[in-house]
């Protein structure tokens, strides 16, 4: 009997996973592939796809397990499952870009299965949620393991106790005090994932759409035009976040620049009025969120606390726990 309960035309189940640097997809699954490999014997792949090694910066991890030896080692395009480590990434990528039909997406956020269907046009397959980043701050580990339950939840063909004892090899040698709290975060994000199945339309087929290069002689533009410059209105670094801004008391502030000074990005709003002795003196009014990456240089700086980190929901602050005087100066 099979172990896999879906293959591609080349025997292979798949699995892409998008993210971003420092939120620890690829460690993900590279234990997602051994987990597979020593748990149920199947053969099994992994890498990633990254540009820069730093944190913000887009990451795809794939993984393939088949039940005779892989020699492909192409990347995951179309997908059985995609993993969505950060929800603002479908602002600037197609997360789903290949997935088929009746396949499974899993989206590390606070919102159910249908505002994120709703939101992002998946049209049919199981939309599964998990609030990944809530877990990991709890428990004071990582998004990575929180999403690796989420996965096996839904890859029910694989074994959690494989996943576990991964989890324990690779953390007990150097970190013994992590192997606990990244346990307790796998479990967790195992339980609390929800999930919502949709069927898809009778003849639906998997769709990608492969980015065009513009880096060969034949398809770069005319006169090597810089058809996308880079900008200052159309720049939105809120994919770069990790699930966290700073929000800004306005009482606490004594207009420093401080912040200012520290933010590599130019975030802060600053208007010109009269101090109480009625000289011109410039005020800082809030923060625009399209140009935070979410460093938190700012609060590292600030000397009063009025700049303190909160976590991050739907791009924006957690309206409840913002002071009043929080600004979005976009607005």
């Amino acid at each position: 009997m099979s172990k896999l309960p879906i293959k591609n035309e080349l025997g292979f189940f798949e699995i892409r996973l998008e993210s971003i640097g420092g939120l620890g997809a690829h460690l993900a699954g590279k234990m997602l592939a051994e987990a597979g490999v020593l748990g149920l014997g199947l053969y099994g792949s992994h890498f990633s796809s990254y540009g820069s090694e730093k944190k913000g910066s887009p990451v795809k991890s794939y993984v393939r397990f088949g039940e005779r030896e892989i020699r492909a080692s192409s990347p995951v395009e179309r997908p059985h499952i995609v993993g969505v480590f950060h929800e603002n990434l479908f602002k600037t990528i197609d997360v789903a870009n290949g997935l088929y039909p009746d396949g499974v997406i899993i989206v590390n956020t606070t919102k159910t299965p249908e505002e994120i269907r709703e939101r992002f046009n998946i049209k049919s397959g199981t939309v599964a949620v998990v609030d990944a980043l809530g877990i990991a701050v709890e428990e004071k580990t990582r998004v990575n393991t929180a999403m690796l339950g989420a996965i096996f939840r839904v890859a029910d063909f694989l074994d959690p106790e494989a996943m576990k004892n991964v989890l324990r090899a690779t953390f007990e040698e150097k970190y013994p005090q992590l192997v606990d709290a990244n346990i307790r975060t796998f479990e967790r994000g195992y339980n609390e994932v929800q999930f919502k199945t949709y069927e898809p339309e009778k003849g639906a087929v998997a769709e990608y759409i492969r980015p065009i290069s513009a880096l060969g002689y034949e398809t770069q533009p005319i006169g090597g035009v810089i058809i996308n410059p880079g900008n200052s209105i159309l720049k939105d670094l809120s994919s770069s976040r990790q699930g966290f801004l700073p929000a800004f008391e306005q009482e606490k502030c004594i207009n420093c620049a401080s912040c200012d000074f520290a933010c590599p990005d130019f975030c802060f709003v600053w208007e010109e009025k009269e101090d109480k002795k009625g000289r011109p003196q410039m005020f800082l009014q809030g923060i625009d969120y399209q140009y935070c990456k979410g460093c938190m240089k700012c609060v590292a700086v600030c000397p009063t606390g009025a700049l303190t980190k909160i976590r991050e929901v739907d791009g924006y602050a957690d309206e409840h726990r913002v002071p009043h005087q929080f600004v979005l100066a976009s607005n």
